[in-house]
C-alpha cells in the first residue's frame, strides 16, 4: 500500500471534508479507491462509500511525531483525543496524551518517506 501519488506528502488532500491544510486521507496505491480508516479503533482498508461518517472515519491530521517532532503522528479527525499507532501488528486508534508512556508516544510515531 502506498500513499496517493495527488501530494507531495502522500495524501489526497482533494478529499478532505475539511478542505484544509493538515487534514489527510490516506489512500491505497494498488487498490485505488480504498482509503485507511477506522473502524473499531482499527485501521482497515475501505471503499469509499460517500457517507459524512467514511469521511470522518479516513480524515487524520498529521502533527509533528509524538515522540520525535521531526517525524509524524496522525490524530483522527472525529476521535479527537486518538492518534494512529501500532500495537502487535496491528494499526489502531489509541487515545496519547503527553502523559502517555515514552513507548506509546514512539508507536504512534511514523517516518513518512516520498
Amino acid at each position: 500500500m502506498s500513499p496517493s501519488p495527488r501530494s507531495p506528502h502522500g495524501s489526497d488532500q482533494s478529499a478532505s471534508p475539511l478542505g484544509a491544510p493538515g487534514w489527510n486521507r490516506i489512500k491505497s496505491y494498488n487498490l485505488a479507491d480504498r482509503y485507511l480508516r477506522h473502524a473499531d479503533y482499527e485501521l482497515v482498508l475501505a471503499v469509499d462509500d460517500g457517507s459524512s461518517l467514511f469521511a470522518a472515519d479516513a480524515t487524520f491530521h498529521r502533527t509533528p511525531g509524538l515522540a520525535d517532532g521531526a517525524w509524524t503522528s496522525f490524530r483522527s479527525h472525529n476521535l479527537p483525543d486518538r492518534y494512529v499507532r501500532h500495537a502487535n501488528y496491528v494499526l489502531r486508534l489509541d487515545p496519547i496524551s503527553s502523559g502517555s508512556s515514552a513507548v506509546d508516544r514512539q508507536d504512534a510515531t511514523f517516518h513518512v518517506g516520498h
